[in-house]
């Protein structure tokens, strides 16, 4: 049962945390949600026939072009069979509240943040050349990064930079800056991108009948207004994307925390969506795919639906236990205690098995949000770690033999395993 509190903000516990120098989005947090959304989409549109997908794409808003490092537009693969290779997509969410919001928002965050805003949730969807693993990494809003000259939407080019938050590609460049800028921090290619509106999370949380999430301590936010008691609750509509915005309900009551609780939700709409009856229902996979890309503008690389067969036919041998989502490493910036940035050496560890097309094991704790649920109906494959209670079990993708151990300063969970949100360990 959710109680609705009263209006007003909670105050903070006086500790600096990365992204509590202002307060929480309607809208920055929700796409973390929509991440399983693109492998829900291509899969929806390999199984739902082609008058469908024509049907879903026709839904999408009009596309953003991709260029590369050098000023060259990104060509779109041709449009026959199922895609060859491996699959690089990056996913976006801005904090604008532009014609959005309805009755989800209050009217002074409305007014706050309007036009393009910042790239407030960015992510990474990385499927391996064999069709057999998938890596969904988050980068988080406050990181502190090197940016490549961008190409404005309207003209002009905005200038290299040594050092900038990670969350204003968007502003300066577009999706494509954004695209641009997670290039050059991993070393790929990323030839598609799309940017999502927060409404889409409450017609696809409906689409599917809602989302079960664990909660190991209650979840009381009046920023969002949530109230709701430990245990099992079954997310959908506003209820869904108060859950994915909050942020002092959960955690430490950082963006960081924030990430770990959207991967919690993500890990459990994933295991429904593949699992739970979801893809042999064609009725339900094209309300989903249908409200997903009403939400979204593609770039144009993903606007012919065939791509999306094609993708989606990557993605049909891709189970959970070889989905693994996790957040790309970070630490306190030494300058300013509201940023972060990079943990070079775990990165390029990523970042490598990223570029070589390796499966990754995470070795570390799940995310400071998460803990492990301990009713679990599904035994881990592998044992977590000794001398770490919420530590990740390794389990291995498939083939394990050429999988990368990733550092345990790198968290996240597989999509297979059940966790809980909970509130700061």
């Amino acid at each position: 049962m959710t109680d609705l509190p009263s209006s007003g903000e909670r105050g903070g516990s006086g500790t600096i945390r990365h992204g509590r120098l202002k307060s929480s989005h309607p809208v920055a947090a929700v796409f973390k949600f929509l991440g399983v959304a693109l492998i829900v989409i291509v899969v929806s549109a390999a199984s739902v026939g082609s008058i469908a997908v024509w049907q879903v794409a026709s839904s999408s808003k009009p596309a953003v072009t991709l260029t590369d490092k050098n000023g060259k537009k990104v060509a779109a693969p041709p449009d026959v069979g199922a895609i060859e290779g491996g699959v690089n997509m990056l996913l976006t969410g801005t904090d604008t509240r532009l014609n959005q919001g309805g009755t989800f928002a209050r009217k002074q965050e409305l007014a706050a943040s309007s036009g393009i805003g910042n790239n407030d949730v960015t992510m990474l969807l990385h499927i391996s050349q064999d069709h057999k693993s998938v890596t969904l990494v988050s980068f988080p809003r406050d990181l502190m990064v090197a940016m490549p000259a961008c190409p404005r939407d309207g003209g002009g080019t905005s200038g290299a930079t040594s050092s900038a938050i990670f969350n204003s590609a968007l502003s300066r460049g577009g999706l494509n800056c954004v695209v641009l800028t997670v290039e050059k921090m991993t070393g790929l290619t990323i030839p598609y991108a799309a940017e999502i509106s927060f409404d889409g999370t409450i017609a696809m949380s409906n689409a599917i009948g809602g989302v079960t999430v664990c909660l190991a301590t209650p979840l009381k936010d009046v920023n969002v207004g949530l109230n709701l008691r430990a245990g099992t609750q079954n997310l959908q509509g506003w209820q869904a994307l108060a859950f994915v915005r909050s942020r002092h309900g959960i955690g430490d009551g950082s963006d960081l925390g924030r990430i770990s609780n959207q991967q919690v939700f993500l890990s459990s709409l994933a295991r429904k969506v593949t699992t739970g009856g979801v893809l042999q229902n064609p009725v339900q996979l094209y309300s989903l795919a249908k409200a997903a890309v009403s939400n979204m503008t593609l770039t144009d690389t993903l606007q012919n639906p065939t791509t999306l067969v094609t993708i989606g036919l990557a993605l049909k041998s891709v189970g959970v236990a070889n989905m693994v989502l996790l957040q790309y490493p970070v630490s306190s910036d030494p300058a300013d205690p509201n940023r972060v940035v990079a943990i070079t050496s775990a990165a390029k560890v990523l970042n490598a098995a990223l570029v070589a097309d390796k499966p990754v094991v995470l070795s570390g704790a799940v995310g400071r949000a998460a803990v492990l649920d301990p009713t679990a109906t599904v035994a881990p494959v592998a044992p977590a770690p000794s001398g770490s209670p919420t530590a990740a079990p390794t389990t291995a993708p498939s083939p394990a033999s050429t999988a990368v151990v990733l550092p345990s300063t790198i968290t996240g969970q597989n999509a297979s395993q059940q966790t809980c949100s909970a509130k700061e360990k």
